[in-house]
């Protein structure tokens, strides 16, 4: 892995219009947004078809396509990531709802949930949904599931994004989950 220094200043150097920062940025990158993926479709529904591959090309052409983004740091570049692969996912789970037409939503595992364990499974459009509601009342909280749940970011990597402390980061992903998986539960979502 390189430094996130490194990463860093080619992010800087890009945004300054260097091409050559982009051809020594994007093995860099993109083996991150590799191992970020394929860490997150491990937590996916075994009959699940898309692939880390896939999700990295489409997110990394997003992010390649933004040229008038000043990039702040590492952090910065994997925080809209996070966004990135959020709406990927989810676009792909409606996708594949309505070509089966009358089936439930694609399911996937939602990690250290409180009251659920970690092989329990919960609608992915549903999670949009009430995360979205959940931005409305604390966008930091929304902003901390979408790092670490849909970009796969450690605690040390959201903090570090998100410009605030490990401890602070643990205290809102907790309060996060419980109040997803109420609301999940309010709305018939399976989280059994």
């Amino acid at each position: 892995m390189c430094s996130q220094h490194q990463i860093t200043v080619l992010l800087e150097q890009w945004g300054e219009g260097d091409p050559q920062a982009l051809e020594k940025l994007t093995p860099l990158v993109y083996g991150e947004l590799h191992r970020l993926a394929s860490r997150y479709l491990r937590r996916e529904r075994p009959d699940h078809t898309l692939q880390s591959t896939a999700l990295v090309n489409e997110a990394y052409l997003k992010l390649v396509g933004q040229h008038s983004m000043r990039w702040q740091n590492r952090a910065h570049f994997f925080g809209i990531a996070a966004q990135l692969i959020r709406r990927i996912l989810v676009d792909y789970a409606r996708s594949r709802s309505a070509e089966k037409r009358g089936s439930s939503a694609p399911k996937l595992s939602l990690e250290e949930i409180p009251e659920a364990s970690a092989a329990r499974e919960l609608d992915l459009v549903a999670l949009d949904d009430v995360l979205d509601d959940l931005a409305k009342i604390d966008p930091r909280q929304s902003r901390v599931v979408e790092l670490r749940f849909f970009a796969g970011l450690s605690v040390e990597e959201t903090a570090e994004v998100m410009q605030m402390s490990p401890a602070t980061v643990k205290r809102e992903w907790t309060a996060a989950k419980a109040w997803l998986f109420r609301q999940l539960r309010k709305q018939g979502a399976d989280v059994s």
